[in-house]
């Protein structure tokens, strides 16, 4: 092989990590820089993929299997950690319930002020 495609190779066997850093960064970018209020809660879902997509990436475990006993213990046998995948789980539900309570929020927001701009909504602050 060259070393052209040693790093092409390289980075192909890596994309999991180049999809969490671009997701990172578009959610990060829609929270930060949006002013709509459901745009926001839809950059922090994106957000929340890619923090989900790091911890399962960093919990593969090349020749391990699921950590469950059949029978007697085999000597040498390599386990995947079960952690990453039950943080990812509470994760997932504590996720629904903020955009859950986001959303909501926008909601009762757009009632208020007839708006889910945050431009607008501070504005009609200030005139009041």
């Amino acid at each position: 092989m060259t070393p052209t495609s040693n790093l092409v190779v390289t980075a192909l066997g890596l994309l999991n990590y180049w999809v969490y850093i671009f997701l990172l960064c578009v959610g990060l970018y829609a929270v930060l820089v949006k002013g709509n209020y459901v745009k926001r809660m839809i950059g922090l879902g994106i957000f929340q993929s890619a923090v989900f997509l790091l911890y399962i990436s960093m919990d593969k475990v090349d020749g391990g299997t699921g950590p469950i006993f059949q029978g007697e213990p085999v000597a040498g046998q390599i386990f995947s950690n079960p952690l990453p995948q039950v943080l990812i789980l509470t994760a997932i539900v504590v996720g629904i319930a903020v955009t859950a309570l986001g959303l909501a929020l926008a909601i009762r927001i757009k009632e208020e002020y007839g708006s889910i701009e945050e431009a607008d909504t501070q504005r009609m602050d200030r005139e009041a």
